[in-house]
Parts: C-alpha cells; structure tokens; sequence
C-alpha cells in the first residue's frame, strides 16, 4: 500500500503527462491552416471547398484508424459526439474559406466558454478557480476579432467560426465522458459518420482530387486530425475537460504563425493583439498559479 505522500507525485506527473497530450495535439492541430490554404487547391470553389475538404480529410483520417480499433463498443454518447463532431468540421473548414485562417481558428477557440457552461451547469464538472484565468484572457482575445470582423465583409465566415466553437466544445465534453473507450474507435467512428453525411454533397459536387491533391489529403486526415484526436482523448484521461481547452488555446497563437510563414497571409493587428492575451492567460494560469498550488 503507498503511503498519500508516494501518490502525490505520481498524480503530479500523470497531469504533466496529460498535459503535455493535449499540447502535442493543439501543435498538430495547428497545421490545419498549412493544408487549407495550400494553393494546391486553388482550383475548388470557395463555396464547396468547406466542406470538400472536411469529407476528405474526414476519409483518410478513418482509414488510417481503422486498423487501430480493438474494442468498438455502442453507447447512447456516440450519437450527439458524431453529430457534434461532423458540425465542427464542417463549419470551421468554411469559415477558413470564407475569412483569414486566424480568424476562423480564433472564433473556434469560444470553445472554452462553452465547455465551461455546459461542463458545470448540464454535466455539473467542478468548477476550478485557476482555469477561469485563461478563460478570461481568451474572452478578451476573440472580443477583439468579433469587434473588428464582424461589420466587415467576412461576417459569414465569423458566424460559421463561432459555431464551430459551440460544436468543438461538444466534442471535448463527450470525448471526456467517453474517454474511458477504446480512442482509436472513438475517434474512427466520429470520421467515418463525418465523412458519410458529407458524401452526399461531394458526388452531387462531383469535385474529385487529383493524384497531388489526393496525397496533401491524406496527410492532412492522419496528421492534423487522426492523431491529434487519439492524443486528446489520452490526455483527457488525467485532466478536465476546462483545462484541456485552455491549453488547446496554443492552437490559434500556433497557427497563424504557419500560415504567415508558409503561405504569407499576415494576421491583423487585433488577431496579434488577442494572441497576448491568450498566452498571457495560459502563462498565467500554468507558470505562477502552478508554482503556487
């Protein structure tokens, strides 16, 4: 039997490892904006391209967990996760289209306001004080996009961010609810019922890749989204689901940064402005307030 003082370190260092999950997926989350704006696909109609690229990359992302799966098991949380998840994917991959990828992935990131609200009031979570800290920062950083963005002509691409928010923070809360299932199963069944709902659409598109485009999709469905997800729903395993999203925060500060070094679309000054905030929030909340607890 271990004495509290023997578990108490290992607890530590089983959130540290979380963590550190959920922060290798917010890394490789970050590299949605390389794939999206590739002038590789130039050629797609930005009105189809949405959600073209979501069933694509929702495709490959099942196929290459398919493999993986060891225990598919039914349960009644299946159903509003693969709804929730196949919304995410679709409205943020247009509202990419529509508006600058910092924008969209920053509309997104209202994801913690809601896991916050749905987490303690429909599945009463704890609240935990320290988490609220980059929750506020992160309320102050996409003020500043929906101030500036909202009367302009992206005002679409806004909406449609915002409600990939609501959806995300669904993902997060059932992913935490189920996170004792099997994670490949979990996360090849939220692709596959994606990529089943869309195929409706893309035949009727009938927008088929090519060879180069086939093979950028490929990367795109098992690197920026089959991992990431398997890595998530490990890391949820030893932290809340509010934390979780306030280190998936590292997303939208990550990926702006590559789509301006690779592609050369520059973010605005308040986009540069709520990055700040976002990362002073998380400096906060993981530096100082760690140190003290």
């Amino acid at each position: 039997m271990h004495s509290p003082r023997s578990a108490l370190p290992c607890s530590r260092a089983s959130k540290l490892a979380g963590r550190l999950w959920v922060a290798t997926a917010a890394l490789l989350w970050s590299s949605s904006g390389l794939f999206v704006k590739s002038p590789i696909f130039a050629d797609w109609s930005p009105t189809v391209r949405g959600p073209l690229l979501a069933f694509w990359r929702a495709t490959f992302a099942a196929l290459v967990l398919l493999p993986l799966i060891r225990r598919p098991r039914w349960r009644p949380d299946l159903v509003p996760l693969t709804l929730c998840f196949t919304s995410m994917n679709v409205l943020y991959l247009t509202a990419m289209t529509l508006t600058t990828a910092a924008n969209a992935i920053w509309l997104q990131s209202t994801a913690p306001w809601w896991v916050f609200i749905f987490g303690v009031c429909v599945f009463h979570e704890p609240v935990v004080r320290r988490d609220l800290v980059p929750l506020m920062f992160g309320v102050l950083g996409v003020a500043a996009i929906l101030a500036f963005e909202i009367p302009g002509e992206a005002r679409g691409g806004v909406m449609l961010g915002l409600g990939s928010g609501v959806a995300y923070a669904g993902v997060v809360l059932f992913m935490r609810r189920l996170s004792a299932e099997d994670s490949a199963w979990l996360v090849a069944l939220n692709h596959a019922v994606a990529a089943v709902v869309l195929l409706p659409w893309v035949l009727r598109w009938g927008q088929l890749p090519s060879l180069w485009q086939l093979l950028v999709l490929a990367g795109f469905g098992a690197l920026q989204m089959a991992v990431p997800y398997l890595l998530l729903i490990r890391g949820l395993r030893a932290i809340s689901s509010q934390e979780a999203v306030a280190i998936g925060l590292l997303e939208p500060v990550l990926l702006p940064l590559w789509v301006f070094l690779v592609w050369g679309e520059a973010p605005a000054w308040w986009t540069v402005i709520g990055a700040l905030l976002i990362l002073t929030g998380l400096g906060f909340r993981y530096g100082l307030l760690e140190r003290r607890s």
